[in-house]
């Protein structure tokens, strides 16, 4: 039997590593239904669950269910059952129908999880048990629990490709499974159990599954002998072990089902208690599943009814009596009739691991501190969802989970502190486990020398009394381990071989320490055999006159007696199992997620701060599925008025607009859009004039106006991207401190002043030099300057003419197609609309305020200024010969054009660079952005590299890379460019890169890096002059665009460029894609006939055009020209 195990599920392994689309499939719950003990904590879990349905981890139309188990000990099997009635119940009525139906089973895929019973050492149970890991697939941040890994191991891993049925899956152990198991479902009917290898020592305390030769479950053994163990073993020594997973097809659920309505196992379900029938325990595995199992006898298993087989636990059986036992024999003859027959299979998880959640505290701290892979998504931490002041003080081999920790607190090897906020300085030595301690309480622990000790702060609830109290234990402590003691205390005698513990000392030394007295401990009701550790009455939970602090139980680990015994002596206080039955685990709950919270305001406040490229999204969207936005909106109000740096307060607006888009929830409309409602005016005008304090509390006055449905949520957020763009404009116009000029001569009056400019190619590092992440990150773009067509395409003329006023003239397009539009300004009003960028003549506007040649606004008018300082007026002519979208850089290069004709017309002088950060400084006048690289590559001649550092002011600085005059003939012959008819729609594309910038989305942040190397490694290829290299970097480079701003790549330019790559070495569009200029690298030189060719004998790609394209080796030209013409 083992070597068909082994084989077969070799197989399956081997078949899913090769199938790596197993990795998307997933199961389509139909309803997740999770068992709960008490009612008191109902609300809580549904909440809890309906939080992650929020955040994306669990399907939007899943039914999800949390139910109460009709009595405390109903035990796996009746609430199973109770859950699997609770479920037809919702799906009946979401069907229409009236009464319970099995029908409703037949197409659904029910998950029922069992949370099992109390913990003592996490008080929302194992499964809320929070875990050192990060999900690094989710799109919201949260803390990583038992139940998420365990949902994501069976909704991708253990589900896919099932029939449908019920899964049940217990929640009290940590299960591991690295791969992607190919179950086979075809033709399945029945049970089918999840089953991990173990060892047999370990099996010893456990179930294992007994499998004979078909595959098939014939036994069920739990805590076997060592030699009824080896019976279960495989070829490989190892044994399947009981997971605490199954899987019912809907036939075996609906028998199961039909259950519910016969006595006594009508009495497993909330039905059973509303009629007033006596409760009884059923187990899913020793009664449910036993019954079906191939070896089972009736009669041994309906007579042995008696013996409750369950894992050791901190209640105690209930089955007391023989009319119990005989009310049980009932329950297993019908669970005999209706189930036997049904065959159980195994699924064997070769890889997977299992690991039950004991009373060991030892044992929790190693599953806590323990690093490895439990599944695919999920990313082992020892600090995660933390904020430290001092992290280096805090070992690798210990866990930090969902704290804040300020001040100098040391953290020793295998040790955790858990939804905790600690202060002050702190040694915690290993073996400790700190949980729930709050600020108030952690000034005591300075004074401890703590180790091997666990110390939970609790929430408890008696009646409408809610207190916080304190518990500690020794990590080798075991809690049912039972104590005898004589008269005289002097003596102890376990009924185990190892000592009964607390503190990890004897009692008989606890109690001389303290002063404790046995009596004091144990109720009298008590027998003497069952006194142990979790039924001693030794924590604090009411003093007369005072509340209950941590010092209440420290104490315990001093000589000094003190004050500390006789207020010990007269408060009142609670066992552990009692403490545990008066959890109040919606205020646990609410205590995590209020630290949680305040980590996140921490972690925001640091990345901002601090300047980190850390992505605010996840934690954006758990606040607001968790309902804190507000707390989070306030946060960054304080971040942003609290700044000097405008960069980090741009920054800060951009989140607030993606809290408020998260909040509108995918509705309201699309992110892009207005922002010049008149109610956002004043908090506008005030940053403009950079006050930015008043201004953002402006903003968030407003804000308060617009939140109440979708659309306005998304208008509010506009609003705030449009503030953020004028903070971004001010840090860019930091730029004008590198801006110089001289003072040189006026030309004679009506003489010409002709710029022009070539177009330019970004070979490499593209986007890196647009704001903010030029100056957040740095930037490095390597240019060309281009010929197209043998001729500077950009260029402009201005000369000085007698009449007082500004007289503009713009041309587009060629001198036989091209269209031009006049403009005359004769006063300051006809200046008001330069930051209009889509106003006629703006950036023509804007380039006589940005020169200084008109001073705008001002009480001086317009002919005043020009007669006073030149003695004339201006007429301004412009032309390019490119089309509107060309992606080669047209209108910086042109900004560049007109300001150094404006320069030199005004008689003044100004170098390349001061030119370079002018055009900057006039496009954040002209509200249009935009970074530096088109006018370093259309001033500058030549190959260069352009770059600036992280840093405010932005400073570009320019490197020519030195080629050799061959190499340039060279690149003349392989360079061309094909005009591929698409109008780019950079803006579009602009937005939506910010947005994702801001949010620090992943993959653009290491995006951003990849540029900056592509474009350095690119500079040594043109300086090896080494052409399939600098192809490799152009393709390069096309997939870096396309992974900043996807949509940047229209289906017919893909069609292009699939049909030109075989005959090129690299090609890429220029610009930020989208349309205009496709550059191309062609392997053979002299190539503009054979692509004219190849394009024209290939179908549907529109109006397109080949042009040659030389390097250009004077960059901008300036001369002055006669009176008469060009």
């Amino acid at each position: 039997m083992a070597n068909k195990v082994d084989r077969q599920h070799g197989e399956n392994l081997a078949a899913e590593q090769q199938n790596s689309s197993n990795q998307t499939k997933s199961v389509d719950w139909t309803v997740i239904a999770l068992t709960c003990q008490y009612k008191d904590s109902i609300y809580a879990f549904q909440r809890e669950l309906e939080i992650r349905q929020h955040k994306g981890s669990i399907a939007p139309d899943v039914v999800l269910l949390t139910v109460e188990d009709p009595q405390t000990r109903v035990g796996s099997g009746g609430a199973t059952l109770n859950a699997l009635l609770v479920a037809a119940e919702h799906l009946s009525a979401k069907a229409g129908y009236t009464v319970v139906t099995s029908d409703v089973l037949q197409t659904a895929r029910i998950l029922i999880l069992h949370m099992g019973r109390d913990f003592p050492f996490d008080d929302c149970g194992r499964s809320f048990t929070c875990l050192p890991m990060e999900n690094c697939d989710s799109k919201a941040e949260a803390l990583v629990c038992n139940i998420d890994v365990l949902l994501h191991i069976m909704t991708y891993k253990l589900g896919p490709g099932c029939p449908p049925g019920v899964w049940v899956c217990s929640t009290d152990m940590i299960l591991t499974v690295p791969s992607y198991p190919d179950i086979c479902w075809e033709g399945f009917s029945g049970v089918k159990v999840v089953s991990v290898p173990g060892t047999v020592s370990y099996a010893r305390n456990h179930g294992v599954y007994l499998i004979d030769q078909e595959g098939y479950v014939c036994d069920i053994i739990y805590k076997g002998t060592e030699d009824r163990i080896k019976e279960c073993a495989l070829s490989d020594g190892r044994v399947p072990l009981v997971s605490g997973i199954v899987f019912f097809s809907w036939e075996t659920a609906e028998k199961l089902l039909a259950t519910h309505v016969t006595p006594p196992l009508d009495s497993c379900t909330y039905m059973g208690l509303d009629s007033g029938t006596r409760p009884i325990q059923l187990s899913i595995f020793f009664d449910i599943l036993l019954c079906m199992a191939r070896h089972s006898c009736e009669d041994i298993f309906v007579n042995k009814a008696g013996q409750i087989l369950q894992s050791s636990d901190i209640a105690k059986p209930s089955m007391t009596n023989s009319s119990d036992i005989a009310i049980m024999r009932s329950a297993r003859a019908v669970l005999w009739q209706e189930l036997r027959g049904i065959p159980i299979t195994v699924a064997y998880i070769i890889d997977g691991c299992y690991d039950y959640m004991s009373l060991s505290a030892d044992d929790h701290i190693q599953n806590l501190t323990r690093r490895g892979i439990m599944s695919s998504c999920f990313v082992a931490r020892h600090i995660v969802h933390s904020e430290l002041t001092h992290p280096a003080l805090v070992h690798k081999d210990c866990s930090v989970i969902n704290s804040l920790l300020d001040g100098e607190i040391a953290i020793e090897p295998n040790s955790v502190v858990q939804h905790c906020h600690l202060q002050g300085s702190i040694h915690l030595r290993s073996g400790c486990l700190l949980s729930g301690v709050d600020l108030m309480s952690a000034a005591v622990l300075s004074q401890y020398q703590l180790c091997n000790v666990i110390i939970q702060g609790r929430h408890i609830r008696l009646r409408d009394l809610k207190l916080k109290i304190f518990s500690i234990t020794g990590c080798q402590d075991d809690l049912q381990l039972r104590i005898y003691m004589d008269e005289t205390c002097s003596t102890q005698v376990p009924f185990a071989s190892d000592s009964s513990t607390f503190l990890n000392i004897p009692w008989a030394t606890f109690f001389s320490r303290t002063g404790i007295k046995k009596e004091e401990l144990w109720d009298p009701s008590i027998p003497e055999g069952d006194q142990c550790l979790l039924n001693a009455r030794l924590f604090p939970i009411l003093h007369v006159s005072e509340p209950i602090g941590i010092e209440d139980v420290l104490w315990f680990l001093e000589s000094e007696r003190g004050q500390f015994l006789s207020k010990w002596q007269s408060a009142w206080r609670l066992s552990m199992r009692e403490v545990l039955n008066c959890l109040d685990q919606q205020a646990e709950l609410a205590w995590r997620q209020q630290l949680f919270l305040n980590q996140a305001q921490h972690k925001i406040q640091s990345t901002l701060l601090g300047r980190k490229d850390n992505s605010l999204w996840p934690l954006i969207r758990a606040a607001v599925c968790e309902g804190h936005e507000q707390q989070i909106l306030n946060t960054l109000d304080t971040v942003a008025t609290t700044t000097e740096d405008l960069g980090i307060a741009a920054r800060t607006l951009a989140c607030v607009a993606d809290v408020l888009g998260c909040m509108a929830g995918g509705q309201g409309g699309l992110r892009s859009g207005p922002a010049a409602n008149p109610a956002w005016t004043d908090a506008f005008h005030l940053l403009e004039s950079r006050n930015v304090v008043l201004g953002v509390k402006r903003l968030a006055e407003e804000r308060a106006k617009w939140l109440n449905r979708p659309d306005l949520l998304v208008r509010a957020a506009r609003h705030y991207e449009g503030a953020e763009q004028i903070l971004i404009r001010q840090a860019v116009m930091s730029a004008r401190r590198f801006i110089s000029m001289g003072q040189g001569e006026l030309p004679p009056m009506n003489h010409w002043v002709v710029a022009e400019c070539p177009a330019r190619i970004d070979i490499s590092g593209g986007w890196s030099d647009t704001p903010p992440i030029t100056y957040e990150h740095g930037g490095v773009v390597l240019d060309i300057a281009v010929l197209v067509d043998k001729c500077k395409p950009v260029g402009a003329k201005v000369r000085r003419i007698a009449e007082p006023k500004l007289h503009l003239v713009l041309n587009s397009g060629s001198k036989e197609t091209g269209m031009s539009m006049e403009i005359v300004c004769r006063t300051l009003e006809d200046l008001r609309d330069y930051s209009q960028p889509r106003a006629p003549g703006a950036l023509l506007k804007a380039a006589f305020i940005c020169t200084e040649i008109i001073r705008y606004p001002s009480q001086v008018l317009l002919q005043d200024q020009l007669m006073s300082g030149f003695g004339s007026g201006f007429e301004l002519h412009t032309w390019s010969n490119l089309p509107h979208g060309s992606g080669l850089g047209t209108s910086s290069i042109l900004a560049g054009a007109v300001m150094a004709a404006l320069i030199t017309a005004a008689g003044k002088t100004c170098n390349t660079s001061s030119l370079i950060h002018a055009v900057l400084h006039l496009e954040q006048m002209l509200t249009t952005g935009g970074g530096w690289q088109d006018q370093v590559g259309g001033l500058v001649p030549g190959i260069k590299i352009g770059r600036s550092k992280s840093q405010l002011p932005l400073r570009v600085d320019v490197e020519r890379i030195a080629v050799t005059d061959a190499f340039v003939k060279t690149l003349n012959n392989h360079l061309l460019l094909v005009y591929t008819g698409k109008t780019r729609l950079a803006r579009n594309l602009l937005q939506d890169v910010l947005r994702s910038w801001y949010a620090r989305v992943p993959s653009i942040v290491e995006n951003a890096d990849a540029l900056i190397r592509n474009a350095e490694e690119c500079a040594q290829a043109f300086i090896k002059g080494d052409l399939p290299w600098i192809g490799q970097c152009l393709n390069t480079y096309w997939q870096q665009k396309k992974c900043m701003a996807p949509g940047c790549e229209p289906s017919a330019v893909r069609q292009i460029m699939t049909v030109l790559q075989p005959h090129v070495h690299g090609q890429s569009l220029a610009g930020a894609g989208g349309g205009g200029f496709l550059y191309l690298l062609t392997k053979e030189p002299q190539q503009k006939d054979t692509i004219e060719r190849i394009l024209r004998t290939s179908k549907g790609l529109g109006n397109f055009s080949v042009h040659a394209v030389e390097i250009d080796e004077t960059g901008l030209t300036v001369r002055l020209s006669g009176a008469g013409g060009e």
